[in-house]
């Protein structure tokens, strides 16, 4: 009978440590995983070098900006939507990306197609004589 207590005493004290040790690993794992993405939001290279690829992407009107980086991230423009918004929402063009036809390249940052997205339609009038 003092045996069962014994074994189940350390029973017992073997699987606290275990679940312990689980939530530790568990933790360790998700620090690593939010300081990596905390980090790419602020140094993520472009998908390729220069001289990259022309791609034109047509943002059309009701997108999201969650939308538009999925739409950015099929095309090959950038490797991951959810790190695109991120990006996004701690710039200044925030709730500035505008709908139309654009040409973008691989070699871009995620910064530099935000500015191209956001930029002013400028449109082109010819003097008449």
């Amino acid at each position: 009978m003092n045996l069962n207590k014994v074994v189940l005493k350390f029973v017992s004290i073997s699987f606290s440590i275990l679940v312990i040790l689980l939530v530790i690993l568990g933790l360790v794992k998700l620090g690593t995983f939010c300081y990596e993405f905390g980090y790419r939001v602020f140094t993520e290279a472009p998908v390729e070098e220069e001289p990259g690829t022309d791609i034109e992407v047509e943002v059309s009107d009701g997108m999201s900006e969650h939308d538009i980086g999925k739409l950015l991230e099929e095309k090959g423009l950038i490797r991951d939507a959810n790190l695109f918004y991120a990006q996004l929402k701690l710039s200044a063009y925030s709730g500035k990306l505008r709908p139309g036809t654009y040409t973008l390249n691989t070699s871009m940052t995620a910064k530099d197609m935000m500015a191209v997205i956001a930029a002013e339609q400028v449109e082109s009038t010819e003097a008449v004589q």
